[in-house]
């Protein structure tokens, strides 16, 4: 396996984990997300830890995927993606067909940094926050499933 495919096998697999335990996280909060949304000032250790848990590996899955699965494609297609700027990967990954829409990746950064950076002060702004990256969590797993199909059918990992 060459030095190229290895690293793609890892990003792939860190991008994995990162996933199962996104999805575990949302398929936790699912049940009482309106009410999780409705009173975030008092929530029980529990379901503090499910956020917590959702927060860390949402924002670890985009980063991964964002920093290392998605130049490590590029890559293993023979692109120079050391000059690249991240928005110029994101667009040639966009016209190799690879990422639906680089306007939609970075509609998901911007959620995503406004989720993980931004405290407003009131609950209903923080719930509106956690809300549309909860929705912006399940795009993400989508993209990621539909990227690690294709890796498995275009690349050889073994």
């Amino acid at each position: 396996m060459t030095l190229e495919r290895k690293i793609l096998a890892q990003a792939l697999e860190q991008c994995d984990t990162h996933a199962q335990a996104l999805s575990e996280a949302l398929e936790d909060l699912k049940p009482n997300e309106k009410v999780i949304l409705s009173q975030l000032e008092n929530l029980d250790k529990t379901t503090r830890r499910i956020l917590d848990q959702f927060a860390y590996r949402f924002t670890r899955l985009q980063d991964n995927m964002g920093n290392k699965l998605l130049p490590a494609i590029l890559n293993n297609m023979a692109e120079d993606t050391q000059s690249m700027a991240a928005i110029d990967r994101f667009n040639r990954l966009e016209q190799l067909k690879w990422l639906e829409s680089s306007e939609e990746w970075l509609e998901l950064r911007r959620v995503r940094n406004e989720f993980t950076h931004d405290y407003p002060e009131q609950s209903s702004d923080r719930s509106s926050k956690l809300s549309e990256a909860i929705r912006v969590a399940y795009r993400l797993l989508e993209i990621f499933n539909e990227i690690s199909t294709r890796i498995q059918r275009d690349f050889i990992l073994t």
